[in-house]
């Protein structure tokens, strides 16, 4: 298969050249471990004592890896994007407050960005993350069969109809629905709820996602045992694809307690399970439809080839790839180019409240071995070729 996430002039095509420098200048910072920590720890310091900080991240980490603070400020991004072909799934990314005002409010936001993107073809999905509707606490009360009090048996009653809420969004308005994978310990309770939905509104469209983490060793074998309960009830599944995003905190709770790692040993078997899933789902795409979220060059070349080898259209509306905005640009538009499926996690939000999804994110990229040294590569192939 020819390289075709080479090519920077498709990749950085909307990009103009300060542009362009203000993105090497934000990935060569993210390089640099002990200046991410120290920035993080400086940003929740300026946002904790109310320092006037917030146009000094808005000009940017925010601008790069944010759509805006608000789904109408997203539009001229969500535009643009979409003139190469690239879809937005615009993520609501503010975190940190946990009350049921909070979590009534998320639904309602996630509602909202269902009927703003009804009649847009740009926005294809909407998406949210499980606490964002309710305390972890709850969820893993549930995920461990522990006996709940009244008042935490009512809020979880709430959570359910949250859930039950924004899936008759989605089914009415035709818009499908992400929903995010947390931590292990909270996980079986989510993924109770989302099967609950799928049975309800994946009749004969896929209109309810869960996510499954590949880093998890069991997902594969909880993706087969729910394949089987599909085709017994008369739902299909719908699944975005990930790696994972805890792994740190995911190992340090098993030592702390004293229980098997629930995490792949390490990244080649993690890919692995990505690759193994990937492929399981699309040998069974007339019963799922998949999102494969990822920034990762070989599992993008395998879905590609996946597709060839069972005669898929490119542009099969039960098969998408997706990436974060901000990143692995080189991927998405090379991507759209190529007439595949094609959309953006274009996270929006108040400054202040999305800081801990931006350090997350810098973070990250500070600690995947490669990524940032790859941006950064591109970036300079791109400048070069522009001869700037």
């Amino acid at each position: 298969m020819h390289k075709l996430f080479d090519d920077t002039e498709v990749a950085f095509a909307l990009k103009s050249d300060s542009e362009l420098d203000r993105a090497l200048y934000l990935f060569k910072l993210i390089q640099q471990e002990p200046l991410v920590k120290i920035g993080a720890a400086v940003a929740k310091f300026a946002l904790k004592t109310q320092l006037p900080v917030e146009g000094v991240i808005r000009a940017t980490v925010f601008d790069h890896f944010c759509g805006g603070v608000s789904a109408e400020d997203c539009l001229s991004t969500i535009d643009r994007m979409y003139s190469k072909k690239v879809h937005s799934v615009l993520d609501y990314s503010a975190e940190g407050k946990e009350n049921e005002a909070q979590f009534d409010m998320v639904m309602e936001k996630i509602i909202g960005i269902l009927k703003f993107a009804k009649d847009k073809k740009s926005i294809p999905f909407a998406v949210f993350k499980p606490t964002g509707f309710g305390s972890i606490e709850i969820y893993q009360k549930i995920s461990e069969k522990a006996d709940l009090n009244p008042k935490e048996r009512e809020e979880w009653n709430r959570i359910k109809e949250r859930y039950q809420k924004v899936g008759e969004a989605a089914f009415q308005s035709g818009i499908p629905l992400l929903i995010d994978a947390e931590e292990t310990w909270m996980q079986d309770a989510a993924d109770e709820l989302i099967e609950r939905l799928m049975q309800e509104f994946n009749r004969e469209e896929v209109f309810i996602f869960g996510t499954l983490q590949s880093y998890r060793t069991d997902r594969l074998e909880y993706l087969m045992k729910l394949h089987k309960r599909a085709k017994k009830q008369g739902f299909k599944i719908g699944m975005k694809l990930v790696r994972g995003a805890y792994m740190e905190k995911e190992r340090e709770r098993a030592v702390k307690y004293g229980y098997t790692d629930p995490i792949c040993k390490d990244k080649a078997d993690t890919d692995a399970m990505f690759n193994s899933i990937l492929t399981y789902m699309v040998e069974n795409i007339d019963d799922m439809a998949v999102f494969s979220g990822t920034h990762n060059e070989e599992s993008c070349y395998l879905l590609i080839q996946l597709m060839n080898a069972f005669k898929l259209k490119k542009d099969d509306p039960r098969i998408w790839f997706g990436q974060l905005y901000g990143m692995s640009d080189h991927i998405s538009y090379n991507l759209s180019k190529e007439e595949y499926n094609v959309a953006k996690y274009l996270p929006f939000g108040p400054v202040r409240d999305v800081m801990p999804y931006l350090i997350r994110r810098a973070e990250e990229n500070t600690s995947v071995a490669g990524q940032t040294n790859r941006e950064l590569r591109l970036l300079k192939t791109e400048r070069k070729r522009r001869g700037v």
